[in-house]
């Protein structure tokens, strides 16, 4: 909730300028983090995606094993029930008994085919899972080590950085308290839409700062005056004079100085 203090003109402007300074200082600090935040967060999903793989290639490995072991089983069983066929022919009364057993004995014969080809199958793909499983090892290794060094570099970062950041925080929100409501609704928004984040900008060589347009000199007179708040009619940004801007920094160091 904003103050209740009605607040002139000129005391606006520099609570306008100071939060400024104070919030492109945060920035800066931000700035230096720069995308390491987002690559952490997108390498912590890397290696869990390939840890989460990585144990389905060993399960799949595992039931593959189990797979084998049941197909010689069954070759074991078909075996033991040609035998038993082959030896019951010995004592068989006629042909059509002596051709059934035949049959199941052929029968018997292609199933322990069938089960040899299928063990080789299962055996190629371990071939190939356990390749695949060495390679996402290696990734998952190298995915590892390079976030590990990532969040090392961004724990020193935030180690140098995280009072400041705090302390400065802390001031933006304690001089926003200073901003009425609508003032401090049009700063944020004007910041949002512009690409370096200043939406307070004083008037350097004649324009406002980062820009070639030149501003009248009636209107630098009004911007010096401090009687009314001014926009750049090309950005938007709110304007303020040199002096006050120069007065601001210098008060604005003297308060950083203490952190």
């Amino acid at each position: 909730m904003a103050t209740t203090k009605e607040l002139s003109v000129e005391e606006k402007l520099r609570a306008l300028y100071d939060l400024q300074i104070i919030d492109t200082r945060i920035d800066e600090i931000r700035n230096v983090r720069g995308e390491l935040p987002l690559e952490v967060e997108d390498l912590e999903d890397e290696v869990a995606g390939l840890t989460t793989r990585l144990e389905k290639l060993q399960s799949d490995l595992v039931t593959i094993e189990d797979s084998i072991k049941a197909k010689k089983n069954a070759i074991e069983n078909h075996q033991a029930a040609i035998k038993k066929y082959t030896e019951q022919q010995k004592d068989v009364r006629n042909n059509r008994e002596f051709n059934s057993l035949t049959k199941e004995v052929e029968f018997q014969d292609l199933e322990i085919q069938l089960a040899e080809k299928q063990i080789k199958e299962l055996k190629a793909s371990i071939e190939h899972k356990k390749e695949v499983v060495s390679n996402s090892k290696e990734k998952l290794e190298q995915k590892t080590t390079h976030l590990k060094h990532k969040k090392a570099e961004l724990n020193d970062i935030m180690a140098e950085t995280q009072k400041e950041e705090s302390f400065l925080t802390e001031k933006s929100a304690e001089y926003e308290q200073q901003i009425e409501d609508r003032l401090l609704a049009a700063y944020k928004r004007i910041r949002s839409s512009v690409r370096n984040g200043l939406a307070v900008v004083s008037i350097e060589r004649g324009a406002s700062a980062g820009s070639f347009f030149t501003i009248p000199p009636q209107t630098q007179v009004e911007i010096a005056s401090r009687k009314k708040i001014i926009t750049d009619e090309h950005s938007g940004r709110i304007l303020v004079d040199a002096s006050l801007a120069d007065e601001e920094r210098e008060k604005m160091e003297k308060i950083f100085a203490k952190m």
